[in-house]
């Protein structure tokens, strides 16, 4: 007899229907206009493969802790032991690195995906149990989205621009007649949400704007950043010169004196120094649709074109998440806030500009005003944190200087790492770097229910179970549903629930009852929705099913907040609504990045050459951008068949222009090596027109799987060839969309990255204890 099983994950939410133990089947949300066809493959999260089965410690750990060689990480072989013996090592390395040198050298930053459920949130609830243990050193911000919502603080007062309250899609879809496209706006990114989506609608909007007729501009590298059947017109952009574009369009639209002056003096400050930069006065360069063509690769003529556009329609201004993961990436954020300033149209229906529509499934679409179930990490004991991407600066340089937000601060010295839920060895930058910083601290405690890269690479593993194998629920503010997640197989192995595995270690730390609150697993996801509901009813007047009733249907409607147009009061009004800025305005000349003086990031908007560009590039350097992959999430379900749809030959696929593959003698399918001063990797080409020249693209989430003898890496890993820096010393960000790198034909036979990585895996599973696969 089949069970039917309500559940979610990161793709939306599906029911699973489950015969004799075994998953058979999955069925799409009835409610959901687009599902993902990603959801077909989590049924690959109960194949034994790849996962963590036991707890284990690596051999060398266990007889040295702390004075272990710690460069056997990843070859010593792995010692089965008991989740008691297991949990009794951990609590006593956090109990000895508290006491010898301070909760702020652990670190429980982990950064994790695991699940969309908001109980077992892996990270959350590891940063819960440290809190009632001393605290720990944690990070800000996403490797997604850093220098973006840190200078949107600065300049619009608050974050909510890019995390999904900034004109709704539909307002967009029904009121703007050009729509200029920064990045992506792709129904591939828009397949995943943080928290589990209910429902996907990027793809009907952007029917609806084509059905409109609305002019659409779509600015970048990659054609299929954009569906071909919303008749965009493609502009093929160099990589990381956005800034310069925008620039440009508002310096011509200032030079025809086109601008609106009126919005500039009411609604913004420092307005005066962007208008001075625009016209050159403080370094003879007026920015003009020639300046811009030069630095772009984009025609005088058609910027001149659409500048004028701009401002004769009404203008949406949309940039995706990928353009501030740049060097000096807080610029084209700030520009496209400079650029719809001087239209004047910010806070009109279908005007303005908006950020990260696309980039993942909730941004645009309707947004919950109610309260969405989380888990609380608790008060905070000390202040120790990173931001998110200097994780190897950390490593490698304790007592270090690092600043943040005009913040100087000071790295701490970090002897244990606590990583749940999460793999750096996939999304940190320069992972030759990273491996190297990975020696450093005293032990490393990994949980997860996978052996990844970064579990392979730990002194503890700790096997967590799937979100299959157990009671959770999802939902967060870009989700118009809270779903349930009921549990649809018996764990693997000895897999631990996140909570139970925390809930034993906080009973050896004696925080237990904080930690659980006298509640088991269901009588959390209980009390979390009970939560939501009661907020709802209470606040909105919206009412919601009561829990059993929830649990039995699989999903509640939240209240939501449709047609939203972002700043409109404040425009009607600015003083009486004033924004959270050092002006009570929109920031266009920034007093306090004034007074930091940062050469990176400038007290107005700027085109600032990035480390590594194609206006600084030898003649057979290509610029490599490493984007979110169709059939994955990170590397999540990385041999699942929607990911291996993508790959040709075991690899990840790097696509290039018929012009760069013909002048380095590299055919489609081919194998070719990708390489630079931080590392090579193999792929498989795929030759595309869709691909603009000088441009190289290769989809992050393979599994780290590094060559023999310092050879390249063999899965087609792009963050082996990323570029480690922030993006200034103000917003920190990841910049891993700066990077130059050569790519030439492989010489001989390349080893399958798979095989070979299972086949490592079960060496150092090879344990005297037993074979542990």
């Amino acid at each position: 007899m089949i069970r039917r099983v309500p559940h979610c994950s990161h793709w939306g939410a599906y029911t699973l229907l489950v015969e004799d133990g075994r998953i058979v089947g999955v069925e799409p949300f009835a409610h959901d206009p687009a599902p993902s066809p990603v959801i077909q493959s989590v049924t690959d999260w109960a194949k034994p493969e790849r996962r963590i089965l036991r707890p284990m410690v690596r051999e060398g750990w266990l007889a040295s802790r702390e004075g272990s060689d710690r460069r056997g990480r990843g070859s010593e072989r792995f010692v089965p032991v008991s989740w008691d013996q297991a949990t009794d090592l951990i609590a006593g390395e956090i109990r000895r690195v508290s006491r010898d040198h301070g909760n702020a050298s652990i670190f429980a930053g982990s950064y994790g995906w695991t699940s969309c459920g908001r109980f077992h949130h892996a990270s959350t609830l590891l940063k819960r149990m440290m809190n009632l243990a001393g605290g720990y050193t944690g990070h800000v911000d996403t490797y997604s989205i850093a220098a973006g919502p840190v200078i949107l603080r600065h300049t619009l007062g608050d974050e909510r621009a890019c995390g999904g309250q900034s004109n709704t899609l539909d307002t967009i879809a029904e009121h703007s007649e050009t729509l200029l496209v920064f990045g992506a706006m792709s129904p591939r990114t828009a397949q995943s949400e943080a928290g589990g989506i209910g429902a996907h609608y990027l793809e009907g909007y952007l029917r609806r704007i084509a059905e409109r007729g609305v002019k659409v501009i779509h600015v970048s590298p990659y054609r299929e950043d954009l569906p071909d059947w919303t008749g965009a017109e493609w502009w093929p952009i160099r990589p990381n010169t956005d800034t310069a574009l925008m620039l440009g369009l508002a310096g011509e639209i200032v030079l025809a004196g086109r601008h609106d002056a009126g919005f500039l003096e009411r609604c913004t400050s420092g307005s005066d120094q962007l208008l001075a930069y625009l016209r050159g006065e403080d370094d003879g360069q007026a920015k003009t649709a020639d300046w811009a063509a030069a630095i772009t690769g984009i025609d005088a003529q058609t910027i001149r074109d659409l500048a004028r556009r701009l401002t004769d329609t009404r203008s949406m201004i949309t940039a995706s998440w990928a353009l501030q993961r740049a060097h000096h990436g807080e610029q084209p954020f700030w520009a496209a806030i400079a650029l719809a300033s001087i239209t004047g149209q910010i806070g009109l229906p279908g005007g303005g500009m908006g950020f990260g529509y696309g980039s993942l499934g909730g941004v645009g679409a309707p947004f919950v005003t109610g309260k969405s179930p989380a888990m609380s990490q608790g008060a905070r004991p000390i202040d120790s944190f990173i931001p998110v991407a200097r994780i190897s600066d950390m490593l490698l340089t304790p007592g270090g200087a690092y600043s943040y937000e005009g913040q100087d601060r000071t790295y701490p010295d970090i002897r244990l790492v606590y990583w749940a839920g999460g793999n750096p060895f996939h999304h940190h930058q320069d992972l030759n770097r990273l491996s190297e910083a990975w020696t450093r601290p005293e032990t490393i405690i990994v949980q997860d229910p996978m052996f990844t890269a970064t579990a392979r690479r730990a002194d503890i593993v700790l096997p967590a179970s799937t979100s299959l194998e157990r009671n959770d629920l999802s939902g967060n503010k870009r989700s118009d549903f809270i779903l349930a997640m009921a549990k649809a197989i018996e764990p693997l192995g000895e897999a631990r629930s996140d909570f139970d595995i925390f809930n034993a270690i906080a009973e050896k730390l004696g925080v237990a009852p904080a930690f659980n609150e006298g509640r088991d697993e269901m009588g959390w996801i209980r009390h979390l929705y009970t939560e939501s509901r009661d907020f709802a009813a209470q606040r909105l007047g919206h009412e919601m099913p009561d829990f059993d009733t929830f649990w039995a249907q699989g999903y509640a409607a939240c209240p939501v907040q449709r047609s939203h147009t972002y700043l409109a009061p404040y425009r009607a009004d600015p003083a009486a609504h004033p924004l959270n800025t050092e002006s009570g305005r929109i920031v266009l000349g920034s007093d306090t990045l004034a007074r930091l003086g940062y050469a990176d990031c400038r007290a107005h908007p700027a085109w600032i050459e990035p480390a590594e560009w194609l206006g600084g590039a030898a003649e057979d350097e290509l610029h490599l951008i490493s984007h979110q992959p169709n059939g994955r999430l990170h590397s999540q379900l990385e041999t699942a068949e929607a990911s291996l749809a993508d790959k040709r030959g075991g690899r990840e696929q790097v696509r290039l222009s018929p012009a760069d593959a013909a002048r380095r003698g590299i055919a489609d399918g081919a194998t070719v090596r990708l390489w630079n001063t931080r590392g090579a990797c193999l792929a498989t080409a795929c030759v595309t027109g869709a691909v603009a020249p000088g441009v190289a693209i290769l989809p992050t989430g393979a599994w780290f799987t590094p060559g023999t003898a310092g050879g390249p890496e063999l899965s087609g890993n792009p963050n082996v060839l990323t570029l480690d820096i922030g993006t200034s010393a103000f917003g920190q960000g990841c910049s891993a969309h700066t990077c130059l790198v050569r790519i030439e034909p492989f010489e001989g036979a390349a080893p399958d990255p798979a095989q070979t990585y299972q086949h490592e895996l079960a060496d150092i599973l090879s344990a005297p204890g037993g074979d542990l696969t």
